[in-house]
């Protein structure tokens, strides 16, 4: 008994969608359905991009791997939040805590990392055509979906570890509705100022200096674009752009509102939001931008459909 007592104080409490709100079992039901949407979409286009060897280029393997860490960000949290929801049971344990925050960390930053990959992709393949294929070769397309995946691991980490040894005074309850860094860290009762500019510093690795990564690479591809002989090839490739940074301000923005502002500034409904457009939301959106956009894609799902239709 004293074991179980003691195992039960060191859980935290999840308060949920915002508290207090009437009628938040409409919200819940609204996020269910982006979140069934959001596995759907991702998982077709996922699908066409391996089936359809047209397909079978250097963006669509990394927009691939983008989808793929969509599917897995919005199930690493929307799943945990409708059982809470609907069992009324709002505890979660200290190790199942770290290790959400473990890959909600890891897929954020390696989708950050990934999509600055792919606005490398973009300036290759419309500054610099003829040298695209031995540039962008399936080893260094290996090489980049690796860098993503095995970066955002390494930092989530070392941020997870630390922000987890930090001992919690008095409540436990995070007013969020899933374990997250900043949140646990208004629990901490030790000085947390240190841990506070790492998380800064992070912030200023994994999202300012690859926004400006991005933003320099599409100033020089609109260039190219606005020198571009051919109304065709300019119109793909500013629709092409438009997507990616489309896709760039839906992770960018939020991430930067969450981690770039002063710890004074946080409030729980404001991050709620954030949260819910950036974990939720956009990997929704993603596969809806880049297929809605994207002859290719659109023509690939309609050769799919087609296929499936005469075969039956």
């Amino acid at each position: 008994m004293d074991k179980r007592n003691e195992s039960s104080n060191t859980d935290f409490i999840l308060l949920g969608l915002f508290p207090g709100v009437k009628h938040i079992n409409v919200l819940v039901s609204a996020i269910l359905l982006i979140y069934t949407v959001a596995l759907t979409t991702n998982f077709i286009l996922i699908l066409l991009i391996w089936v359809d060897s047209h397909l079978h280029t250097p963006m669509y393997f990394l927009l691939s791997q983008l989808a793929f860490m969509d599917l897995t960000l919005i199930s690493s949290t929307v799943p945990k939040m409708a059982i809470d929801f609907f069992s009324g049971k709002r505890n979660i344990s200290q190790v199942a805590c770290g290790t959400q925050i473990f890959f909600f960390l890891t897929l954020g930053i390696a989708e950050c990392i990934l999509i600055t990959l792919m606005a490398f992709d973009q300036y290759v393949a419309i500054c610099n055509p003829l040298r695209y294929t031995p540039i962008m070769s399936q080893k260094v397309c290996l090489q980049m979906a690796t860098i993503s995946w095995a970066g955002g691991a390494l930092i989530s980490l070392m941020h997870t570890a630390y922000a987890m040894h930090f001992p919690i005074c008095g409540s436990r309850e995070i007013s969020h509705f899933l374990c997250e860094v900043m949140a646990i860290l208004k629990l901490a009762c030790e000085d947390i100022s240190a841990y506070e500019k790492a998380v800064a510093m992070t912030s200023i690795v994994v999202l300012l200096i690859p926004l400006c990564f991005i933003l320099s690479s599409y100033a020089l591809i609109f260039l190219a674009v606005l020198l571009m002989n051919s109304l065709e090839g300019r119109n793909k490739a500013l629709a092409t752009c438009s997507s990616h940074l489309t896709v760039v301000s839906l992770y960018f923005g939020p991430a930067m509102l969450v981690y770039m502002r002063p710890t004074s500034y946080h409030s729980p409904k404001l991050d709620q939001v954030l949260f819910m457009l950036g974990a939720i939301l956009t990997p929704m959106m993603n596969p809806l931008i880049y297929s809605l956009r994207n002859k290719e894609v659109v023509g690939s799902l309609k050769n799919m459909l087609g296929c499936c239709l005469t075969s039956n």
